[in-house]
């Protein structure tokens, strides 16, 4: 079992790596959600849930009254306490990256990387927000020294 949960896992790893490196903002979410499952079936394989060839579990980690400790063959508590956590954190951050994949697609009408690239060239922007590298300028946060700021100007300070 723990050799068929081992492959699973490699598969799982190496086809949402391979989903990632796509130009897809579509295909990196859906390799976010692999990489999630193949952590969470890690976890649960590298604690020995399943503990031998046969698939037998450990008995559930319950103190019986009167007792002192666990009973041996005990499962920990722990990885399933862990994967919990992972799912959620994992939710949290696919769900995050399909709301900034909206609005990115939204902004640049595709959702392709080398499409997204041809839209971040100054020629395309009259309002002059880019600097003269293609950098977004940052103005408006105030204080000395701060381009747009109180300082005025430059990085340096208003007095030169």
């Amino acid at each position: 079992m723990t050799i068929l949960l081992s492959v699973i896992i490699g598969l799982l790893f190496a086809t949402g790596a391979y989903m990632m490196l796509r130009r897809s903002f579509v295909k990196l979410i859906i390799g976010l959600g692999l990489l999630g499952h193949g952590a969470n079936l890690l976890i649960i394989t590298a604690a020995g849930v399943f503990s031998d060839i046969t698939g037998a579990r450990g008995t559930p980690p319950l103190i019986r009254i009167g007792d002192k400790y666990l009973e041996p063959g005990s499962a920990d508590p722990l990885p399933p306490a862990l994967i919990l956590t992972a799912i959620v954190i994992s939710f949290a951050i696919v769900s995050f990256t399909i709301v900034l994949v909206k609005r990115t697609y939204q902004e640049a009408g595709t959702d392709d990387l080398d499409q997204m690239r041809t839209t971040d060239t100054a020629a395309g922007d009259p309002a002059g927000a880019l600097g003269p590298s293609g950098a977004r300028r940052i103005t408006g946060f105030g204080g000395p020294g701060v381009p747009g700021g109180a300082g005025g100007g430059e990085a340096g300070g208003g007095a030169s």
